[in-house]
This record gives C-alpha cells, sequence and structure tokens, in this order.
C-alpha cells in the first residue's frame, strides 16, 4: 500500500514538472533550433514568443500570418531573414498555437 501511494505521488510529481507543451510541434521546435533566436519569455536576435502573442492579441488572423511565415520564411519586416520550418502543416499551426499561447 505504502508502495502505491509513493508511486502515485511520484508519477503525479513528474507529472506537474513536465512541459506545458509535449508532442511533435515541441520535437520540431527542437530540431529546427527556434530557440536559438526565440524564447518563451526572453527576447533574444528574435521577440520572445510572449511578445509576439502581445503583438497580435485580438488579431483574428494572426494564427495564420504566423502559419504562413513559419511555412514560407523570408523578410520579417525589416529583420533577417526567417527560414522555414520543415514540418506538416499539422505541425507548423500547432507551433504558431505555442506562440500565440505564450505569456
Amino acid at each position: 500500500m505504502k508502495l502505491t501511494l509513493a508511486l502515485a505521488a511520484a508519477f503525479a510529481a513528474a507529472a506537474l514538472a513536465a512541459p506545458a507543451y509535449a508532442g511533435p510541434a515541441e520535437d520540431v521546435i527542437a530540431k529546427e533550433k527556434c530557440n536559438k533566436c526565440h524564447t518563451e519569455k526572453t527576447t533574444k536576435k528574435g521577440p520572445s514568443w510572449a511578445s509576439i502573442a502581445v503583438k497580435y492579441k485580438g488579431n483574428a488572423g494572426a494564427a495564420d500570418k504566423i502559419f504562413k511565415q513559419l511555412k514560407e520564411g523570408g523578410k520579417v519586416g525589416d529583420e533577417e531573414d526567417h527560414k522555414k520550418v520543415e514540418a506538416g502543416d499539422d505541425v507548423i499551426k500547432a507551433i504558431a498555437a505555442i506562440v500565440l499561447s505564450s505569456k
């Protein structure tokens, strides 16, 4: 009984410690090295995802705009070229959702 409770507690703690996002989108974020220029909260070479989310808050077309930028690459404003994300549309949409849900 004590072992069962201890295991349950350990699994619960592990679940709470897991990242908020897990799945194919996160794998692509790692593979494409998105964190080289972006993080969830800190501005690096590129803006933080949270600042992007604030910029597009209330914009109904935000997810489509981010999807297009990730899918096609190219200039971001006056900044350097953003590389294309090599993934399926569903994964790129999930990445856009992660960016827009950042706080």
